[in-house]
């Protein structure tokens, strides 16, 4: 029988929170709700979510920075619910790692499918041995190891989020061909490409670019082949 996963909603109009914790409950999942980022971040301490849904614009601490403090120590997913749905806000939050973006007002059966999805994107995989297709990835000292979802660099590990994760691995899978925008948007976000894929896709190649520069700075990894995508150099 699957474990019943932990979800955190975080959001300063309690009838809004209330009302997420609601959907999210009966869509049956375990749900803790917050209504400041404090609380939410205290909690974090102690609690393993598998998911985090969080407001942005919140008194005090807002998501923005909430969410770059859970970044510090965890790659948990994080929703981010809200009512600025201009793409700066967008690239911002994707900036300091969220993995999805639904604004308000939002449709239940919309969110609790993000929900669902990026939940099963971040899921290790299965007992009982290796997922179809997948494998140990090795190229230039960087190795992922899609099994026991794991990723180093030189040896080191590298403390990915799922996208980045996935991002990864669809470089190495492409042995040095580069790989357009457009199909690592599609192939990890699982969605059809947009007007502003693009943009989610440099913000996440950025990040990773930064975690592996910070094990080894000599050489970049990722390389951009202009008009045409990304590579593993």
């Amino acid at each position: 029988m699957a474990e019943t996963k932990l979800i955190a909603v975080c959001d300063d109009e309690a009838a809004i929170a209330d009302l997420v914790a609601q959907l999210l409950a009966q869509g049956g999942f375990e749900v803790r709700t917050f209504y400041a980022g404090a609380d939410l971040l205290a909690a974090a301490a102690h609690e393993a979510f598998d998911l985090v849904v969080l407001d942005i614009m919140m008194p005090g601490m807002d998501g923005f920075a909430c969410c770059r403090e859970l970044r510090r120590t965890s790659s948990v997913p994080i929703i981010f619910l809200t009512a600025k749905d201009e793409e700066i806000d967008k690239v911002a939050g994707f900036e300091l790692g969220a993995d999805d973006y639904v604004v308000k007002p939002f449709k239940p059966r919309e969110l609790l499918a993000r929900v669902r999805a990026r939940l099963r994107r971040s899921a290790p995989p299965a007992e009982g041995g290796r997922p179809l297709g997948s494998q140990l990835l090795e190229a230039r000292g960087v190795a992922v190891d899609e099994e026991a979802y794991a990723a180093t660099l030189h040896g080191e590990p590298l403390a990915l989020t799922p996208k980045e994760f996935a991002i990864l691995a669809c470089l190495l899978r492409a042995a040095g061909r580069p790989v357009a925008s457009r199909d690592l948007f599609e192939a990890v976000w699982g969605e059809e490409a947009n007007a502003q894929s693009n943009n989610t896709v440099m913000v996440h190649i950025r990040h990773l670019r930064k975690k592996l520069a910070a094990i080894d700075s000599s050489q970049e990894f990722v390389e951009t082949v202009w008009g045409v995508g990304y590579k593993l150099g």
